[in-house]
């Protein structure tokens, strides 16, 4: 049964306990089994919650969509009260530190009936585009255990692919959802901002860079998910526009007559895109324009200026950024009762935040307002006609573990390092536009490489229509990696 439930995604999964077929212990009890099987191999979960899982699973669940289906929180942003919650950090972990809440959205993945197995691996506090911490150690990518599973929802997106849940916890903001999605051959939305509510500890991180969901296997789930867990809670400082109908009606939708345009190069001047990755580009414009929409070469570089009298996109994202994780360490400070110090984190982590305190809050708020310039020239450019915008997910397949080195001489190096990786995705952390990563291409070697679809702002329904018309015409269920839990 355990081999069977490895291939299934969550909504079938769901099927087998509304119909009786299966009991939520079943479901949960095969879950920890294919942990145990690959997880040595992957190193994609680090905190056990087994037989907390077990409890649940035996008590009173609610009736939502995902009743008795297992589940993975990754080990940053949203926490169930009284678990393990160490950010990639070995501060934390040697402080044995536990989320004294649950967050809004950890109680809506309850609410939705799913049941967390344990957490998954992330860099430390989500900085980077792979998934090596110090504290924990590196994941693998189980289509390539040589390669980076992405990140900083890697472990997230390892644990999926590999077949011990059908999908997992994710949250993105520069494009964490997406890469790991990518690498690992999955599907990955990150929804508009403000979507889906950060409360009751955070407001709009960073002047709402993040958001979060999951990475999932199919798009069907996704869809679902975002349907059970979206909207405001009290106290958010604002909210993203309600959705003209249930997500789920999209996904029969087999509506054409959509504008899509396409952007080839990123918005990082000089950043070469690899040869697989424009590939899976030509790939799925084809797709589209044989389901019936028109493609054609615009897209919203088209409306700023070229060289050195454009926005300078990575450094102000790097005034956002390392702010954040000045903010992060002072607060962490105040709930472990003492300072953190330079060594109580990685190289990287400290640099960044050294950097946030030294750019003045006079300079965050003008790149800040670069941003919000950014918004309204992509938002515009929507305006112009266009419904969707096709890019690549990443400039790069996945990068091989240890090219990332938060510790090397030069720590800066692994900020640098991951801009092929984020090249396409971060822009819209910025804008704050929904865009989804979808599996349709692999290299001759068998890595997975993603294409990113960008919706207008509030319009999620779009991507999942395009999403699921793309995965009916090109099925990626049935592929599965060397690395997979399930025999055959």
């Amino acid at each position: 049964m355990s081999d069977d439930l490895a291939r299934m995604d969550a909504t079938a999964q769901a099927e087998l306990v509304s119909s009786g077929e299966a009991s939520p212990g079943e479901l949960i009890e095969a879950a920890i089994e294919r942990a145990e099987r690959v997880n040595p191999e992957i190193n994609a979960v680090i905190h056990d919650l087994s037989e907390t899982a077990r409890a649940a699973a035996s008590g009173d669940l609610p009736d939502g969509p995902f009743k008795g289906v297992p589940f993975l929180l990754k080990d940053l942003g949203a926490a169930n009260a009284g678990e393990p919650l160490h950010m990639g950090m070995k501060v934390l972990k040697e402080a044995n530190f536990h989320s004294p809440l649950d967050t809004t959205l950890a109680q809506r993945f309850k609410s939705a009936g799913l049941i967390t197995i344990g957490k998954t691996n992330t860099p430390e506090l989500g900085i980077v585009a792979t998934t090596e911490p110090k504290a924990y150690g590196a994941t693998r990518n189980p289509w390539d255990t040589s390669r980076s599973p992405g990140g900083s929802s890697g472990g997230s997106g390892a644990a999926v692919a590999a077949g011990i849940v059908p999908m997992a916890h994710a949250n993105d903001g520069g494009g964490s959802i997406r890469i790991p999605a990518s690498n690992n051959g999955l599907v990955g939305l990150k929804p508009t901002r403000q979507r889906i509510s950060e409360g009751p500890i955070i407001g709009d991180n960073m002047s709402g860079v993040t958001v979060e969901l999951c990475v999932s296997r199919s798009v069907r789930d996704t869809a679902r998910l975002l349907e059970a867990v979206h909207g405001p809670a009290p106290g958010d400082p604002y909210v993203a526009p309600p959705p003209l109908r249930p997500y789920t009606d999209e996904l029969e939708d087999e509506s054409g007559g959509l504008r899509v345009g396409i952007m080839r190069r990123p918005a990082v001047e000089g950043l070469e895109v690899a040869k697989p990755c424009l590939e899976a580009v030509e790939k799925a414009a084809k797709l589209i324009e044989g389901l019936g929409h028109d493609v054609d070469e615009g897209n919203p570089l088209d409306m700023l200026p070229a060289g050195e009298g454009g926005p300078d996109i990575e450094d102000s994202f790097l005034t956002r950024w390392a702010a954040g994780q000045a903010a992060t360490l002072t607060q962490l400070g105040m709930l472990l009762g003492r300072p953190i110090t330079e060594h109580d984190v990685e190289p990287l982590t400290w640099t960044m935040a050294q950097i946030g305190h030294e750019r003045t809050s006079g300079r965050y708020l003008i790149d800040v307002g670069i941003h919000q310039g950014l918004s309204r020239v992509v938002a515009g450019w929507y305006e112009t006609g266009y419904d969707l915008l096709l890019t690549p997910t990443m400039a790069e397949i996945a990068p091989p573990l240890g090219e990332i080195d938060t510790a090397a001489p030069d720590p800066m190096s692994a900020f640098t390092r991951c801009l092929p990786s984020g090249a396409f995705t971060a822009l819209f952390n910025i804008t704050g536009q929904p865009g989804i990563n979808v599996p349709l291409h692999w290299t001759e070697e068998g890595v997975p490489v993603g294409v990113q679809i960008v919706a207008p702002f509030g319009r999620e329904d779009l991507l999942i229509r395009v999403a699921a018309q793309l995965e009916k015409a090109a099925p990626w269920a049935d592929r599965t990696p060397p690395v997979f839990a399930a025999a055959g």
